[in-house]
């Protein structure tokens, strides 16, 4: 049995004293106060440090490099060259304390092939594989395009034969794909509410990438799980419609926010121009009791890098949330996002022991996230 000791852990809800986290086969066996056990070998990580669950990013692309021109950069390899990228961006993830991340769209399945081929080497991955596109809409790159009936079904089904662990559907354009319009929304409502039910048929959580007002109060109305971006694009900037903002609120549907960015690293001008009415609209939804995680979308920019978010933790702190709730955001609340609450996200007996340690508290320094001492995934320290 391992034990792994700390002058502070943070358990996915609330702030504990002195503890350590107790680990066996993998999973965590008991959590408890005070000293370690004297049988257990003993992993000491000294008093100023804090003991949490595993970050999760709840919408990442391990297909998307982070540089200047991340879609070319795709376009221009092949799988295996795109594979070994995604390796790549997966331990850089693992080396920020993220145990878990959710990637909503790749080529090719690669998410899912990189899970099997990692186990507990690296983070665990969430695949949705390429998500389900209109034919020459956002991320048609990726090999998702699904138009009718028919063939949604056949998507769905398709997810859920090769492994998949989510179903991501554009219900809007997006902003990275040329031709597409991101305040357009791609499919009705009545196609978003077969995704979900086949989804559900499945056994599989459904994300919906939404820009534009139309695609936000469809995909709501739809039921899916998650909600990505939710940035209200609109010709004359970005409007949200207070009817659906309430909605949300009231539905309780988990709100994945676009968070997180690294100081300095350039982001595009029509991105920036309107990031803050969308933080300030996610707030708003705070403050209503709407539910919401980090998703960084990392990979998309030089500004978001695999290992970006600790900053969009700090993000969160912005939205008005408090620290503890900020942490449990990452956490907790996370994982339950992902459908993955019952394993991953706490302090907990029997729950996954993915574990990350940072110096000093972030309980009451929400920066200190950005200090990683140590990481633990599946119990086996991998920093």
């Amino acid at each position: 049995m391992l034990a792994v000791r700390a002058g502070r852990l943070f358990d996915g809800e609330r702030a504990l004293g002195p503890g350590a986290v107790l680990v066996q086969e993998g999973r965590i066996v008991d959590v408890v106060t005070g000293d370690a056990p004297t049988a257990a070998t003993l992993v000491d990580l000294g008093p100023d440090a804090c003991l949490l669950p595993g970050l999760v990013d709840a919408h990442v692309h391990l297909a998307f490099d982070a540089g200047r021109d991340p879609v070319g950069a795709v376009e221009a390899s092949d799988d295996r060259t795109l594979l070994a990228r995604m390796r790549e961006a997966a331990d850089r993830a693992l080396q920020a304390g993220i145990t878990t991340v959710r990637d909503l769209g790749d080529r090719s399945f690669l998410g899912v092939e990189l899970r099997g081929q990692l186990g507990a080497d690296g983070p665990e991955i969430l695949a949705a594989g390429p998500p389900i596109t209109v034919r020459g809409g956002h991320c048609h790159f990726f090999g998702g395009e699904a138009e009718g009936a028919e063939a949604i079904r056949a998507a769905v089904k398709a997810r859920r034969d090769r492994g998949c662990q989510v179903v991501k559907v554009m219900a809007s354009g997006g902003n990275m794909t040329a031709g597409s319009d991101p305040e357009r929304s791609q499919f009705g409502l009545a196609d978003l509410a077969l995704i979900v039910a086949e989804a559900r048929e499945a056994g599989l959580p459904a994300a919906a990438h939404v820009h534009g007002p139309a695609a936000v109060a469809d995909a709501v109305e739809a039921g899916f799980d998650t909600i990505e971006h939710v940035s209200f694009q609109t010709a004359a900037g970005v409007r949200a419609d207070p009817r659906t903002l309430d909605r949300i609120a009231e539905s309780q549907i988990v709100v994945s926010a676009t968070v997180g960015r690294v100081p300095g690293r350039q982001i595009p001008d029509a991105v920036a121009q309107r990031l803050e009415a969308v933080l300030a609209n996610h707030g708003r939804l705070h403050r209503a009791g709407a539910r919401i995680v980090p998703g960084t979308d990392a990979g998309i920019s030089t500004a978001k890098p695999h290992d970006v978010l600790p900053y969009g933790i700090v993000q969160l702190g912005g939205l008005g949330m408090t620290n503890r709730e900020a942490l449990r955001a990452a956490t907790a609340l996370a994982a339950e996002a992902c459908g993955v609450g019952e394993r991953k996200g706490r302090l907990r007996a029997g729950y996954d022991a993915d574990l990350v340690a940072v110096a000093g508290d972030p309980v009451t320094t929400l920066s200190a996230v950005h200090d990683v001492a140590a990481v633990f995934r599946a119990g086996r320290r991998v920093r």
